[in-house]
């Protein structure tokens, strides 16, 4: 049976926007998004400096590192600008009402 962890309201995130979380369960920022009508759960820090993406630009599907400029794809944490090389932590998250949850599987 998996564990069911509250992330944030789902309101807290607007759409086209992006929330920092921090949770009990997991030692690191979270990134909550909210592109095209969707949730997305990621780690916050950028792989390539140490950055908060969440301070970074949302732009389309991608999250623009603040520090250099690199960016992610949101949904698949895969880099897609230079510098950024590593792909960041996804993990699952889904809505039950009013709040959005994980269980920090991928």
């Amino acid at each position: 049976m998996t564990t069911r962890i509250r992330v944030c309201a789902a309101a807290a995130v607007p759409p086209g926007g992006v929330r920092q979380v921090q949770i009990a369960e997991f030692p690191e920022p979270l990134a909550v998004f909210h592109v095209n009508g969707r949730f997305h759960l990621t780690e916050d820090t950028c792989t390539h400096a140490l950055a908060s993406l969440s301070q970074g630009d949302v732009i389309g599907e991608h999250i623009q590192c603040p520090l250099h400029g690199g960016a992610f794809d949101i949904a698949s944490g895969e880099p897609v600008e230079l510098p950024c090389t590593v792909a960041l932590k996804v993990f699952r998250i889904w809505q039950e009402g009013e709040d959005l949850y994980t269980d920090l599987s991928a």
